[in-house]
């Protein structure tokens, strides 16, 4: 019988805070069962095993994401809603420093198949950033493409800026604000406008 007070919900959003604080590569068993106050095995009771619970902070990671990406641009539009999708992105990354890796690449499950759950949470996730993107009138056709340069532009900046790779001696915020006036240039002229 599974302890009181522990549940599947409890034993991901610890392993979450673990990552977040500390790095997946810290994240084991019986770190995550000390945490917790319960010996390793208890844990199966929640997850299957290391795969699985690594799959299910990955989704909670997206999720989060997702939920920070839509409250920001919620009755936003045009140039508003995506410079409140860049800085919201921004800032994720810097506040979830090991959470924000893991809504980057697609995790498998133990037999080897996409996650439907992980790849459940990114589809919401590719919704909000084409909702955002919807004021500028894109084609369908040429959507896609919008959607995958917001995200590379964003992602390419934040993983450069949270590990440390801009050096230079000159403000990062007007490098970043250069960098989504750019993508609403180009944006505004995919939008034909």
């Amino acid at each position: 019988m599974p302890r009181a007070g522990l549940s599947t919900e409890r034993v991901v959003e610890r392993a979450a805070q673990i990552v977040d604080a500390d790095g997946l590569e810290v994240l084991s068993l019986s770190r995550l069962a000390a945490d917790l106050g319960v010996a390793p095995p208890s844990l199966y009771k929640h997850v299957a095993g290391m795969s699985d619970l690594v799959q299910q902070v990955s989704v909670r990671a997206v999720g989060e994401l997702a939920d920070c990406l839509a409250a920001s641009v919620m009755g936003r539009a045009g140039r508003d809603a995506l410079q409140a999708l860049a800085n919201a992105y921004r800032a994720f990354a810097h506040e979830h420093p090991g959470l924000y890796p893991m809504t980057q690449a697609p995790v498998e499950t133990l037999e080897g198949e996409s996650d439907p759950m992980r790849s459940m949470a990114a589809r919401r996730t590719v919704d909000i950033v084409t909702a955002a993107l919807a004021g500028y009138r894109i084609p369908d056709e040429r959507m896609v493409d919008a959607v995958r340069m917001t995200r590379a532009s964003l992602h390419g900046f934040v993983d450069i800026e949270v590990h440390g790779g801009f050096a230079m001696d000159a403000p990062i915020d007007m490098s970043f604000a250069i960098l989504v006036g750019s993508l609403d240039v180009a944006l505004t002229a995919m939008g034909g406008r």
